[in-house]
């Protein structure tokens, strides 16, 4: 992640979109006439890749460097970091938080604020709903056609058509 260089363009779309696009009113509200157009315009011009009818919410909070599938949903209030993928037919809940980086915490005999970053990517694949409040963190993959209950924390990769809850999330059932 770190080093990578955004194009004038792409950073300009970007720092429209969050000091406007992403403050405009939720897509729900009825005086919120054309405002899906304009934050999906904003994102598609500002992120790495963005597929057909995206679908960005209020306060999405958002690195360039994601990539989102077509039919997908960025939820209210959520916060998705750089590495990330993100399918198609994606619905994401509100205040989702999807994570690439955690602290380092392997030396006792610094203070953890001064040890390293560690980075790994997350990939989310096709079909997937994403409740309310669920935590993502780094490295993990979310399998096609799975559904992450309200208020998980997947530390783990997600089979296809798992229904995961719970902290750490664990499977519950399977949607076959």
């Amino acid at each position: 992640m770190k080093g990578r260089k955004l194009s004038f363009k792409r950073r300009f779309f970007f720092l429209i979109y969050h000091l406007v696009g992403k403050h405009l009113p939720p897509t729900h509200m009825p005086y919120a006439v054309g405002v899906k157009q304009f934050r999906d315009f904003l994102v598609r011009n500002s992120i790495n890749s963005a597929g057909k009818n995206l679908k960005i919410e209020s306060n999405a909070n958002i690195s360039p460097f994601i990539e989102v599938g077509d039919n997908s949903m960025l939820g209210e209030n959520c916060r998705i970091y750089g590495g990330v993928v993100i399918g198609k037919d994606v619905l994401m809940g509100p205040d989702v938080h999807i994570l690439t980086k955690n602290h380092v915490a392997d030396r006792i005999d610094i203070p953890i604020n001064l040890q390293d970053e560690m980075y790994a990517p997350v990939t989310v694949l096709d079909d997937v709903w994403i409740g309310t409040n669920v935590i993502i963190l780094p490295g993990v993959i979310v399998g096609a056609h799975s559904i992450l209950a309200a208020g998980a924390v997947v530390t783990q990769n997600v089979p296809e058509y798992a229904i995961v809850g719970g902290i750490p999330a664990k499977i519950i059932k399977y949607r076959r």
